[in-house]
């Protein structure tokens, strides 16, 4: 069965520092790097996924709190601007050759990697549901950050679009809050999606 493992939003706008830091998300980095240091080989496929948004006056479609008063549920502040070292991956994230890259949220709110756009795709694979089914991919690990919102959206949608067997590896992400995490994981428990820790 082959098997891809999706990194979600490992980026210096979503770790400590940046302008809507996770807490932990330096750490998930470190371990990620660890984790792809020791199991990346046994993956056919590997992405990475970014928030890659447009710079204000946009308002990524409502996505950017335009009164500056984000309510952290559906509005945030300015981040992940594409170009911009907040948009970059984190240091200690270390991604090897072969990844292949999504960036996601052009000008729109986007939370899944699956609504994004393939970076120098193969044609026809310009999405990653596409470019999933093509290389036929029945496993998909999902890991990274946050938990709750882009973690949970990407699996789902894996689940949905792509494989038939989707797991979350918990100790690889890092969440927002504990209500939204609670939520998530319930939800993501009720859609047949794994809950794991890496190996």
């Amino acid at each position: 069965m082959k098997s891809a493992l999706i990194v979600v939003d490992v980026q210096n706008d979503f770790c400590e520092g940046g302008t809507l830091a996770v807490a932990g998300g330096a750490d998930v980095a470190a371990r990620i790097t660890d984790y792809l240091e020791r199991r990346g080989d046994t993956y056919d496929v590997i992405v990475a996924t970014r928030d890659w948004h447009a710079a204000l006056p946009d308002t990524n479609d409502g996505h950017f709190a335009a009164d500056g008063n984000p309510d952290y549920v559906t509005t945030w502040p300015v981040h992940c601007v594409a170009g911009t070292e907040g948009a970059e991956y984190h240091r200690d994230l270390v991604l090897p050759e072969r990844t292949v890259h999504v960036v996601k949220g052009e000008s729109r709110q986007d939370y899944s990697g699956f609504q994004g756009r393939v970076v120098d795709a193969p044609a026809g694979q310009e999405r990653l549901t596409d470019l999933l089914l093509a290389r036929t991919i029945a496993h998909v690990d999902v890991v990274g950050i946050a938990t709750d919102f882009c973690v949970a959206a990407t699996a789902i949608d894996a689940r949905r679009k792509a494989a038939t067997i989707v797991s979350v590896l918990t100790d690889l992400t890092a969440a927002v809050g504990t209500t939204t995490t609670i939520r998530a994981l319930t939800e993501l428990t009720q859609r047949k999606i794994r809950l794991e820790v890496s190996r």
